[in-house]
């Protein structure tokens, strides 16, 4: 009796994981347009609306999703997908819900120059009759949905639906620098109904805690399961979820040196590491590069010392962001999020990079600590 009930620990351990995604900090895509002298080009032609990602019908012809900020994206990471297995290279997005790569079906350019799933050399692929469709800056991502095993880390998800790109029209995925993307938000906003990687983790019983932590700072990484105390100081702040659909919470408000400069009444913030900046309303934004004495966006370097935090006041608890995070070579990273929604910030990677984040789907929650 005890030689099974051994071994029938030993069957839960296997089933159960935490599991740590080591992320890459690359190039980013401006960086790769800079280089190859297409940066002022690009920009003309490929405007951007960062409001069509929360917002979709407040897009327009070059507006994009789930990309969002996809221009200064630098942090990514590997999994594989079928028998055996083809690996990715792919954002962990949770401002967006599914999962999808380049495949052999597509003869896109930028299909061309990145990995491209082949289904005949997997042995457990399962196709399906279903589309799925994801407007881009230039176009859209379309292709079809199919089911195989994606092994992500440790965690070996045997059934997981995915889509395979057969259109990836535009110049900004050739220039990427990951295959695909991997969704981390809720169902509610995936495309064709897909069933997203982490739901699928925890209906399987995959993971040790239906949670998931990110590290942004030295080291990056992405926790299936788990949380890492290591990594953060102090404790971890608990607060709510406001929707169940990207990870968004409600923020009291946005002040520097003791004054609001936005969000007076409350707002909404959505915590997304698909975003490289800090989004905001344009009277938020501005306010904010008033404040700093920022000239087109550009600060003088004699300033960078005086300038004070921007503090995001979130369920009472102060979150201080400072000028060494918000301004990167001599320029504020701001962007606005032209909505008539209410007030919408977008705490991207210049916010996650000065805090642990834990992303609770158990009690829909966030927590948030300092980095270590």
């Amino acid at each position: 009796i005890m030689k099974w009930l051994l071994l029938l620990s030993l069957v839960a351990l296997s089933q159960c994981r935490v599991t740590k995604v080591s992320l890459k900090k690359g190039k980013s895509l401006r960086q790769n347009l800079k280089e190859h002298g297409l940066l002022e080009e690009f920009l003309k032609k490929h405007p951007y609306n960062l409001a069509s990602k929360y917002f979709p019908s407040l897009a327009n012809d070059y507006a994009s999703e789930p990309l969002t900020n996809y221009m200064d994206i630098e942090y990514f990471g590997t999994i594989s997908i079928g028998t055996p297995a083809q690996e990715f290279s792919v954002l962990f997005d949770t401002g967006s819900s599914n999962l999808w790569v380049p495949s052999v079906y597509c003869s896109s350019p930028a299909c061309t120059n990145h990995n491209r799933f082949n289904p005949s050399d997997s042995s457990t692929y399962q196709d399906t009759s279903e589309n799925v469709s994801i407007q881009y800056g230039t176009g859209s991502m379309t292709g079809i949905l199919g089911y195989d095993t994606v092994q992500v880390g440790g965690i070996v998800d045997t059934n997981q639906i995915f889509g395979l790109s057969e259109t990836e029209p535009g110049s900004f995925l050739y220039y990427s620098p990951f295959d695909g993307i991997l969704g981390l938000a809720f169902p509610s906003i995936s495309s064709s109904g897909a069933t997203p990687v982490f739901d699928n983790m925890m209906n399987e019983g995959l993971v040790s805690q239906d949670l998931f932590s990110v590290y942004l700072s030295s080291g990056s990484f992405v926790m299936f399961g788990g949380i890492d105390s290591s990594y953060y100081s102090g404790n971890l702040n608990w607060i709510p979820l406001s929707a169940e659909t990207y990870w968004e919470i409600t923020m009291d408000s946005v002040t520097m040196n003791g004054q609001t400069i936005a969000c007076s009444s409350g707002c909404q913030a959505i915590i997304d590491t698909g975003t490289s900046l800090l989004a905001g309303p344009s009277t938020g934004i501005s306010n904010i590069e008033s404040y700093i004495g920022a000239s087109d966006g550009t600060i003088s370097c004699s300033d960078m010392s005086s300038l004070p935090n921007i503090i995001f006041t979130i369920n009472g608890i102060e979150f201080p962001v400072p000028a060494s995070a918000y301004i990167i070579d001599q320029r504020g990273s701001f962007i606005d999020v032209p909505t008539s929604s209410g007030e919408l910030w977008i705490l991207g990677d210049v916010f996650i990079r000065q805090y642990y984040v834990v992303f609770d789907r158990a009690n829909n929650q966030m927590g948030l600590a300092p980095v270590a």
